[in-house]
């Protein structure tokens, strides 16, 4: 068994901004999984908002080549919980290893993970290409140089309808927004009305993860559906969810990878909730992993890609409108190296 921890830094065509950061480059760790003939490949995004490094990610998973190769023949879900007392507190980390495992027992197997998985590529939903905060003007120019059928449209400033007001004049796109914590019960509820007449379909973690209180009112008096995102991290937190949210966005760095992800994503079928998974602007290597999720979405946020300059990798892209499937097993991921 070999395995390599490889730093990459992501440019991105524009700044990315939302309600609590900005960032021009995205640092991320691709973790490279060979056994037997075969390499699977892995990615997990750094992230300063939730203190993860590539540094601390790689040292983590370095400390335990010898515990992984002692399951290296296991399935990766068997894997996941063997080392998940070793990861806790570092779900970025995991998620890497996870998706390098699941690649490689896909390609062991000789079959893609959805074909694994009992799924079918039918009736997938579209990605939404993200336009981060900035002027309105520059925001107008970014949907006008990026033509799309579906924008998320990131807010938190002291004009969020305006800024939608504006946009709206340039695109018969549909909108989703997505405020990151930054509003109040009140004006999630005020703002949903005028949100609805403008296209919207849904407004995304409108209120900080704590106001359980405010959520609770919001979910009763807004007139579009809510999304969960920061209020809904790890396993534990799907049920939560009910009765606060009209669904739940799953990140797979944020929960610990492919094995959680399903798990939360199946829980929140059987709850009646929306399903929908996002990205952290990672390359196409964590974007393909979340491409065999697609069966199992109502919505889904994986514009990475698209967000990106310099993407490493080959696999499941989206482009032209629809989500394209490369002809090879595992995630279909290949690190351009």
């Amino acid at each position: 068994m070999k395995l390599e921890t490889l730093r990459y830094d992501l440019q991105l065509k524009d700044t990315f901004r939302i309600s609590h950061t900005a960032r021009d480059v995205q640092p991320t760790l691709i973790v490279v999984l060979s056994e037997g003939g075969y390499t699977g490949y892995g990615e997990a995004a750094a992230t300063s908002y939730y203190g993860v490094s590539v540094e601390g990610m790689s040292e983590l998973i370095q400390n335990l080549v010898p515990k992984i190769q002692e399951n290296i023949h296991r399935k990766p879900e068997e894997v996941w919980e063997v080392l998940n007392p070793y990861f806790k507190g570092n779900s970025f980390a995991q998620c890497a290893l996870d998706i390098a495992m699941h690649d490689l027992h896909g390609k062991r197997l000789g079959k893609p993970l959805y074909e694994l998985w009992g799924l079918t590529l039918e009736n997938l939903p579209l990605s939404n290409y993200t336009i981060g905060i900035d002027t309105a003007q520059k925001m107008v120019e970014k949907v006008k140089a990026f033509p799309w059928p579906l924008y998320k449209i990131k807010l938190g400033t002291e004009d969020d309808l305006g800024l939608v007001k504006e946009l709206r004049k340039h695109t018969d796109a549909v909108f989703r927004v997505d405020a990151n914590g930054a509003w109040t019960a009140q004006q999630t509820i005020q703002y949903s009305y005028q949100l609805k007449e403008l296209g919207v379909e849904f407004i995304e973690q409108p209120l900080p993860a704590d106001d359980l209180e405010g959520m609770k009112q919001v979910y009763a008096e807004s007139v579009l559906p809510i999304i969960a995102d920061e209020s809904c991290i790890s396993e534990d937190d799907v049920r939560k969810c009910k009765g606060y949210f009209h669904g739940v966005n799953v990140k797979l760095t944020k929960c610990g990878g492919l094995t959680p992800a399903r798990r939360m994503l199946q829980e929140a079928r059987e709850l009646g909730l929306k399903t929908m998974v996002g990205c952290m602007t990672e390359s196409t290597v964590g974007l393909s992993a979340i491409g065999h999720l697609l069966p199992m979405l109502n919505y889904v946020d994986m514009d990475g890609g698209m967000l990106i300059k310099n993407d490493i990798a080959d696999g499941v892209k989206v482009y032209n409108e629809k989500t394209h499937f490369p002809d090879r097993n595992g995630t279909g991921a290949l690190l351009l190296r």
